[in-house]
C-alpha cells in the first residue's frame, strides 16, 4: 500500500512568525499534535506539542514566542508513492510519530501518522515503529541526539518550487533505492 492511501490530506500549515499560543490553539481545535511550518511556499520546519512543552514552556518562554524559535528546522518527510511499510520502519528508525508527505515535485500533499498506519496496515508495522520510537534519545532529550541518530539525519530537505535535489539522486537520498535507511524516507503526508 502506498502512503497516499493512508495519509491525511487536510493539512494545516503554521507560519514561522505565528506565536506558539496561536499554534497551540490550532492544535487543540484540530486535535492534532504537530503542524508543518511553511514560509514562501517552502516547508521550513515542523512544530509539535512537545516542541512547545520542552523548548518553550520548560524554558520559561512566553506564549508570544515565535514558532521559528522552537520549531524543528530539520524536516523529515516521505513521498506519497512510497510503500507504507518502509515508511513505518523509517519512522521507527528516526523516532518520529508523524511525517509530512510530499509529491515527487516536493509539494506538501498530506501527513502520515502512526495512527494512519495502524488503521490501514494493522498492528505489526505500526507496533514495530513504536518500538523504534520508544528507544532512549531523540530530538527532545536534554542531551540532544544520540550518535546513531546523528548518522541517520540524511533526508532533511526542504520543499519548494524548483528547489532541492532532483532526479534519481534525490529519490535515492530521500527514500533509498532499495531499503530506505534511517532518516531517509520517501513520499509523505500529514495526519493526526
Amino acid at each position: 500500500m502506498q502512503v497516499s492511501e493512508a495519509m491525511t490530506r487536510d493539512v494545516r500549515v503554521a507560519n514561522p512568525d505565528e506565536t506558539i499560543a496561536d499554534v497551540a490553539k490550532v492544535m487543540a481545535e484540530c486535535e492534532i499534535g504537530s503542524l508543518p511550518v511553511g514560509e514562501n511556499d517552502r516547508l521550513v520546519g515542523m512544530i509539535t506539542d512537545r516542541d512547545i512543552a520542552v523548548r518553550a514552556v520548560a524554558q520559561g518562554r512566553s506564549p508570544d514566542t515565535k514558532v521559528r524559535d522552537v520549531m524543528s528546522a530539520e524536516v523529515k518527510y516521505c513521498f506519497e508513492d512510497e510503500d507504507i511499510g518502509s515508511v513505518a520502519q523509517n519512522m521507527g528508525d528516526i523516532q518520529l510519530h508523524r511525517l509530512p508527505v510530499v509529491s515527487r515535485d516536493k509539494r506538501l500533499v498530506g501527513i502520515v501518522a502512526l495512527a494512519d498506519i495502524a488503521r490501514t496496515e494493522g498492528p505489526r508495522p505500526s507496533g514495530q515503529a513504536v518500538c523504534g520510537i520508544s528507544q532512549p534519545g531523540g530530538q527532545h532529550t536534554t542531551t540532544g541526539s544520540s550518535p546513531q541518530q546523528q548518522q541517520s539525519l540524511g533526508a532533511q530537505q526542504q520543499w519548494g518550487a524548483g528547489e532541492g535535489q532532483s532526479g534519481s539522486s534525490q529519490q535515492q537520498q530521500a527514500s533509498g533505492a532499495t531499503r530506505p535507511q534511517a532518516g531517509q524516507t520517501g513520499q509523505g503526508g500529514q495526519t493526526e
